[in-house]
């Protein structure tokens, strides 16, 4: 895997913010890579690995996850104020050009950020999220986030997300299990493993319209003109085949990928998705030389 370094930026409300910054050459735009609402920057360790210093990647741990302070008020963990904390962090590297990938919520922030930033992003890939969102991924969401539980050892931890999650990852194996524990979770204080967010996080997402809190398809359009990439999980709850074939239709720059047997959200990591990754980059490599 690709060297990383530790980086800090301060929100507009006074939090410590963290991302993870893999190197990579300066004459191309740096890729941003947001996590989705349960995750952090590990969740990225493939993607990192496979791009990281031919590429220089950002992976962020949105406010209330990772090494990234809590928020003193849960009512700020919604799209519209991470859009500010990725703006804040715009601002502080001082980027004039990038490249987003976002998985779910990340996905999301990805299309606001399109919204506000358009003419800096020099590309962007949608992970299993997009302008209809599921009610039934929502719900199965809903029923899960926000409760804390821990384990003794990560084998155990491993055992139970492959048993309650097994309809999302059917095929994964106990090593994959565990790597999924692992970006997850992690070891807490008192010796046991323990989710690696704030709880509270669950707090908006509970409200009716606070999963999204803005309008989705005006969103969306922001990345018309953006050459991008809609990464989809085959048995996904959250997005349907049906709303991929409109976002295409929308958006023709966009290319569409399946990825088989999984669900709600394709880690990036799998064959499928590579592939789609490294159309997409190439596709902005050319667009960016005859710019």
């Amino acid at each position: 895997m690709a060297a990383w370094s530790d980086g800090y930026w301060w929100s507009n409300d006074g939090l410590r913010l963290h991302y993870r910054d893999h190197a990579g050459p300066a004459d191309r735009p740096p890729i941003i890579c947001i996590p989705g609402l349960t995750r952090n920057a590990r969740d990225f360790e493939g993607v990192a690995a496979r791009l990281g210093g031919t590429w220089r990647v950002i992976c962020v741990e949105l406010r209330g996850r990772g090494e990234s302070a809590y928020a003193k008020d849960p009512m700020s963990y919604v799209p519209l104020t991470y859009l500010q904390d990725m703006e804040a962090l715009i601002r502080e590297l001082a980027l004039t050009r990038f490249i987003l990938l976002g998985t779910s919520l990340g996905g999301l922030i990805t299309m606001l950020l399109a919204m506000s930033e358009g003419p800096r992003i020099a590309g962007a890939l949608i992970n299993d999220i997009g302008p209809t969102i599921d009610e039934r991924g929502l719900e199965r969401i809903r029923s899960y986030v926000g409760r804390t539980q821990s384990w003794p050892t990560w084998l155990h931890a491993a055992r139970h997300f492959a048993e309650t999650l097994r309809e999302v990852y059917p095929d994964w194996t106990l090593e994959q299990w565990l790597i999924f524990a692992k970006r997850l979770c992690k070891l807490g204080s008192g010796g046991r493993i323990g989710f690696d967010y704030d709880m509270r996080i669950a707090e908006p997402f509970r409200i009716p319209g606070g999963a999204t809190g803005f309008d989705l398809e005006r969103a969306f359009h922001g990345l018309r003109g953006i050459p991008s990439l809609v990464v989809r999980g085959e048995l996904s709850d959250l997005l349907s085949t049906a709303t991929v074939e409109r976002m295409i239709a929308a958006v023709p720059e966009m290319e569409a990928v399946t990825v088989p047997g999984v669900g709600h959200a394709p880690t990036l990591d799998e064959p499928e998705a590579i592939a789609g990754i490294e159309r997409l980059l190439e596709r902005i490599c050319r667009r960016e030389h005859q710019a």
